[in-house]
Parts: structure tokens; C-alpha cells; sequence
């Protein structure tokens, strides 16, 4: 997790929405892939964290399914990515910060529950929460003091 908060950090530092995300392989600790949001950079909606990590996962290891491997994620992944957590049959899901708006994993939707979901990682939320939570409340706060400064200006 702590390489995913460097991520997001990263992600932050280049005005984008702090998430970051990683690919292990349990076995033997190894980071296959990592990627933090890049939706503003791409202008795409679908470019968060989880989904470009994914995608590197399945280019580098030439396969469209990552069974067996671990995603850490900062934040509790929304409705698509939870989907392509699914879809990837990822093994393990760790998350650090609830997303209470957002999140699709224990809150909102809970799509692992979806007797329509397929395949069900097995969930740990909350690791680093603190950590995780800080950097996108401080991202969001920076955000608003600038619009507040651009009004001031106006």
C-alpha cells in the first residue's frame, strides 16, 4: 500500500485526482504492475488508477485474466472498476480509504454482493485509511482554495 499512496501522490503533483493503485503477485511479492489516475491527463473517463493497472497486469503478462494476484488500491474502487477487478479475477482487493460517495465495494452499490457478479476477490478495507484519506482531503482542499483565489481575482 505504500507504494500505491507514493503513486497517488504522484497522480497529485500532476493534477490528478490522487489514486493510485498496484498489481502484486502474493507468491513472491513481486509488483507486476502500478498506475496512478491519469483521466485528466488522457481526457478519459475510464483512465483511473485500478483499470490502467489492470491493463498493464494483462499486457505484461499476456493474459486477459490476473488469478492469483493481489490489487492494492488507495481508495474503494468505484461501480467499473469493482467490475474489472471482477473481470480480471483478481484474488486479493486492498483498499485504504472508504469512498462513501464513490465507492462501490462496501458502500454504495456493494457489487460483490450483485447476485450478477461472477467473481468476488476477497476484500480488505482500510489499510493505511488514514494515510489514504489525507492525500485526497488535501488534494480537494487545494483544489478549492485555488477556484476561491481565481473568484477573488475576478
Amino acid at each position: 500500500m505504500e507504494r500505491a499512496l507514493a503513486l497517488a501522490a504522484y497522480a497529485a503533483e500532476q493534477d490528478e485526482v490522487p489514486i493510485g493503485a498496484v498489481v502484486v503477485n502474493p507468491e513472491n511479492g513481486e509488483i507486476v504492475s502500478e498506475a496512478y489516475n491519469l483521466s485528466e491527463h488522457v481526457a478519459d473517463a475510464s483512465a483511473h488508477a485500478e483499470i490502467l493497472a489492470i491493463r498493464k497486469a494483462c499486457e505484461k503478462l499476456k493474459c486477459n485474466r490476473l488469478r492469483g494476484m493481489d490489487l492494492y488500491v488507495t481508495l474503494e474502487p468505484c461501480t467499473m472498476c469493482a467490475a474489472a477487478i471482477s473481470f480480471a479475477r483478481i484474488q486479493n482487493l486492498y483498499f485504504g480509504a472508504i469512498d462513501a460517495k464513490g465507492g462501490a465495494v462496501v458502500s454504495g452499490v456493494k457489487f460483490y454482493d450483485s447476485p450478477t457478479c461472477h467473481h468476488r476477490p476477497e476484500v480488505q478495507g482500510g489499510i493505511m485509511e488514514r494515510e489514504c484519506g489525507q492525500i485526497l482531503k488535501d488534494f480537494f482542499k487545494a483544489k478549492r482554495e485555488k477556484v476561491k483565489l481565481l473568484d477573488k481575482k475576478s
